[in-house]
């Protein structure tokens, strides 16, 4: 027990001393850094293990940027202002004018898209106003998105139903005929379809 305990305290001693061993007249093992004795010993050491006593500070390694996620901008109201909702509107050419409204207002980068019946009837852009020709007779479903600048959907209406009226010629004549001066002036009064003039005959007397 001894022996071990004295070899721990000369392993820890500066490596630049020089350990020694002999057994004394008792028959103990006597470890000294002292080479007095005549039957001493060099102890061959292995180098201990040392660090510095002022270790230079590991650097952190920094940590990778992180790009903190935009949240979307959201609307507190988004609608279509005309026509409104089941409204009925009454056009020839199938024609109408469709207006939206958001609040607040359309953000920069942000753009209107309308749609009819599920698909998109203009290019995107800022305009709160899309005209339409040639809708068909019918009921329709009306609905505008506004995109922002990836084209991603930030707020999107319901579907909102209006139905198109389309006067046929025929009707707008029935509803009030063609005198002889609308042809040629009204599109349901074409020129072809003017009656002939009736010719009054006169005999010359003699």
């Amino acid at each position: 027990m001894r022996y071990w305990l004295l070899l721990a305290c000369l392993i820890a001693l500066p490596v630049a001393a020089d350990v020694f061993t002999y057994v004394d007249a008792q028959g103990n093992r006597v470890f000294t850094d002292r080479p007095g004795s005549g039957n001493a010993k060099r102890v061959p050491l292995a180098p201990s293990n040392r660090m510095s006593a002022n270790p230079t500070a590991a650097v952190p390694v920094a940590a990778g940027k992180k790009t903190e996620a935009k949240a979307p901008f959201h609307y507190d109201m988004l609608r279509v202002l005309v026509p409104e909702p089941d409204a009925t509107v009454r056009s020839s050419a199938g024609e109408l004018i469709v207006s939206v409204t958001s609040e607040p207002g359309l953000q920069r980068g942000h753009r209107f898209r309308l749609l009819l019946d599920g698909e998109a009837v203009a290019e995107p852009g800022p305009s709160p106003v899309f005209p339409l020709s040639n809708v068909d007779r019918g009921s329709h479903n009306l609905s505008v998105e506004i995109l922002d600048e990836q084209g991603r959907t930030v707020e999107r209406t319901a579907n909102q139903p209006f139905h198109m009226l389309r006067i046929s010629l025929a009707q707008k004549r029935q509803v009030k005929p063609c005198a002889l001066d609308d042809y040629g002036q009204r599109p349901e009064c074409p020129l072809k379809d003017k009656p002939e003039e009736e010719k009054n005959s006169f005999l010359p007397f003699f």
